[in-house]
């Protein structure tokens, strides 16, 4: 029998630093005068509970019941308010309008190809008030060429009750793609473990393609940066950082 989701143990392994630094970022490019904030992808909710103890609005929009279970779960637990939909980031129709849009964890690059990448910017271009900034994060084509190829991480704990496995490989058939093979072990009273696992598929496009589908989605003043913001981003550059402007 199966106790956890997939969900549950990637939302509990997942490093809480990375939400402060994406709060941070979201705070320092617009969070501190936007009130209406949607959080695309926003996954478990970790980042919007932080800004929605900024005192801001939030809305988390993701595809998965699952993380917006937890979602739910982590508002309760901060005491603060979310408005939570399950929804394709290619379609937010059903949504109102933002001062601010939010998608973080490479969320984008989880889309198949560039053309639903370009239909999500249109749709977060919609939903956008005039002068809204969307801000969101892709990996670049050196961390699925080089990095990602071969990559392993082995997590265990300490008393030997969890241990996660990440492999990842190029994807031989789409250009700047990768391959991520997830995998839970989880001991059950019993003693044995439960494995849960999953397969991601990745990919990334020069810096050029996705400027320039930006601005065919509408948006203007786009700033490019690497380190959460804190540096210009170079040839080794493994995420790249977009502030852009209705």
């Amino acid at each position: 029998m199966i106790y956890h989701t997939f969900a549950q143990l990637y939302d509990q392994l997942f490093d809480d630093e990375l939400y402060q630094k994406w709060a941070a970022y979201t705070m320092a490019n617009g969070g501190q005068d936007a009130q209406q904030i949607l959080d695309l992808a926003g996954g478990a909710g970790r980042l919007a509970v932080l800004l929605a103890k900024q005192d801001r609005a939030v809305t988390v929009a993701d595809f998965s019941a699952d993380m917006l279970s937890l979602a739910s779960q982590h508002a309760a637990n901060a005491e603060v308010p979310l408005i939570l939909v399950e929804a394709d980031m290619r379609d937010l129709t059903a949504l109102p309008q933002y001062d601010l849009v939010t998608c973080f964890a490479d969320s984008l690059c989880y889309l198949g190809n560039l053309d639903d990448v370009e239909t999500t910017l249109r749709q977060v271009f919609t939903h956008l008030n005039v002068g809204g900034r969307f801000l969101f994060d892709m990996i670049t084509p050196y961390q699925t060429d080089v990095v990602y190829p071969g990559y392993m991480y082995n997590y265990e704990d300490d008393d030997h009750q969890r241990a996660f496995l990440w492999r990842s490989y190029q994807d031989d058939d789409v250009e700047h793609g990768v391959i991520h093979d997830l995998a839970f072990f989880n001991r059950l009273a019993d003693g044995q473990y439960e494995r849960i696992g999953e397969t991601h598929f990745e990919r990334s496009y020069p810096l050029e393609t996705i400027t320039k589908a930006l601005k065919r989605s509408g948006f203007s003043d786009v700033v490019v940066r690497a380190d959460f913001g804190a540096a210009a981003p170079d040839e080794q550059t493994t995420r790249w950082f977009f502030s852009c402007r209705k």
